[in-house]
């Protein structure tokens, strides 16, 4: 019988720190759980004003963050690229849950596990985007799919539970795909990590190339469905159509920052190796994710399912990003994301603060027959909603044509032509879809008959939130400067 002496491992060396900001935000989960326990009666703004106070320490932690890249067991890799992702998706969730102040009460609102089982899919969020391990990676995609899927269902409204359903059948299978991949991959180099992994198949000149090809195909895929690119997109507009416009524009931000950053680390083995097979796929699905939905937008008659489609095509553009590689890309597509967070916030915000339990008026809540001479009726609405179009649309000097220009920047320099003349037809055709409501807004006379209510669901906190948003598009230009030094600091250091 042969004795193992027993492995000692010091506290210190699990860096406890890695993990502080994920426990932050499930530790706020079970306060609330347990507020709620003692007391049912609650109103449901102490239970908003729990998350986003739970959310801000969280922040602050992430922020205030100084030890070593690793720990647990190096299953934590806190980097730049994880503490700016992490930021991204700390404050567009904390700016989504504001979102919430609103005076209607609908379904889920009754629930406190509504705000619990958001911030556990921060956490689960948070922990895909800080680690390099297939298995953790995996364990913060299903915590934050679960959670997701449930807060869509607790809508309970027309069609929320077919939405809710299409998206965990459609979750069932990228899983799938996730787990086959890893399993390849694992399978050809010994480890989950995606730095060994890296450095096995390079030293191995990419043996058994038909496996890794296959493994690709299949992380594509999975990546594909919760970044929504083509051909994984299809769900999406049923899914947006079918929750609320607050958690619909919440799912075009925060979830594809996520899969974004574990694209990025996965997709680097390949695009700095110069693997022309993975490249030629990644460049076709860029282009087909950037044009398709922009021409399925230009037949939309109903706002979110168009700006569905136009957050398709945004992620499209985002990961043109990935494909090109380079530190000034990367830094492109964080700064573009950034400002696509601040526009899309105020545009879905604006949606939901002009929604009303009825809808049976129109064909749909959100069709845009309803904001038929906006300017008329309710002149500061139609003038806020016209903004963020414009800026969606990147017309300058708005906050989104920055992106652009630096995403489209960063491919010129890249050796990248066609696909920045590409991403330049792409602006444009969004640009056109864009008209659409705008002239309903301005051009078109009020529907005889149909009194249509504007903004009977803002309160005070979401009218100063829709107001944070018009400034910063409006004034973008001036913070462009310094949120690239920050973005370049920490991509940098990352060695991206």
């Amino acid at each position: 019988m042969i004795n193992i002496p027993p492995v000692s491992i010091e506290f210190a060396s699990l860096n406890f720190g890695t993990i502080v900001p994920m426990l932050i935000a499930i530790v706020g989960a079970l306060v609330i759980l347990c507020v709620d326990l003692v007391n049912k009666k609650l109103d449901k703004s102490l239970y908003v004003m729990l998350t986003v106070l739970f959310l801000l320490v969280d922040l602050g932690t992430l922020i205030g963050y100084s030890g070593s890249e690793r720990g647990f067991f190096d299953l934590m890799l806190v980097d730049g690229i994880s503490i700016l992702s992490q930021g991204v998706i700390v404050i567009a969730s904390l700016l989504f849950a504001l979102v919430s102040m609103h005076k209607l009460r609908f379904q889920e609102d009754r629930y406190p596990e509504y705000f619990a089982l958001y911030l556990f899919m921060i956490a689960g969020f948070q922990f895909m985007v800080s680690s390099d391990s297939l298995i953790l990676i995996f364990v913060g995609l299903e915590t934050a799919s679960m959670s997701l899927y449930t807060l869509i269902a607790m809508h309970n409204r027309k069609n929320a539970l077919e939405a809710a359903i299409k998206y965990f059948t459609m979750g069932a299978l990228a899983t799938a795909f996730f787990a086959f991949g890893s399993l390849m991959f694992y399978a050809l180099t010994g480890t989950v990590e995606l730095g060994q992994i890296s450095e096995i198949l390079s030293h191995s000149n990419f043996q058994n190339y038909p496996v890794i090809l296959l493994g690709v195909v299949f992380m594509l895929g999975a990546l594909g469905f919760k970044l929504s690119l083509v051909p994984f997109h299809t769900w999406v507009a049923d899914v947006y159509e079918g929750s609320t416009a607050s958690l619909a524009g919440f799912m075009s931000i925060v979830p594809k920052m996520a899969g974004f950053v574990v694209a990025l680390r996965f997709f680097k083995i390949f695009i700095a190796s110069g693997d022309i097979y993975v490249e030629v796929v990644l460049y076709v699905v860029v282009v087909l994710t950037m044009t398709i939905p922009n021409i399925i937008a230009l037949v939309q008659n109903d706002i979110k399912r168009m700006l569905a489609y136009s957050s398709i095509s945004n992620a499209g553009f985002a990961m043109g990003a990935i494909l090109i590689g380079t530190t000034q890309a990367t830094s492109a597509l964080f700064l573009y994301w950034s400002l696509f967070l601040i526009t899309n916030l105020g545009g879905f915000t604006m949606i939901w603060l002009n929604r009303n339990k009825d809808y049976t008026t129109f064909s749909s809540d959100h069709a845009l027959e309803k904001y038929s001479g906006l300017v008329k009726s309710s002149p500061v609405v139609a003038s806020m909603m016209g903004l963020f179009l414009l800026s969606l649309a990147g017309i300058p000097p708005f906050a989104l044509f920055w992106g652009k220009m630096y995403l489209v920047g960063s491919a010129v320099n890249a050796g990248y032509m066609l696909l920045a003349l590409i991403m330049v037809i792409n602006s444009a055709i969004a640009g056109y879809y864009y008209l659409k409501p705008m002239i309903f807004m301005f051009l078109k006379d009020p529907i005889e008959g149909v009194n249509s209510t504007y903004m009977e669901n803002a309160t005070t906190t979401t009218k100063v939130l829709v107001g944070f948003c018009a400034i910063i598009t409006v004034l973008s230009i001036f913070l462009i400067e310094p949120l690239l030094e920050i973005i370049s600091y920490y991509v940098q250091i990352s060695g991206f």
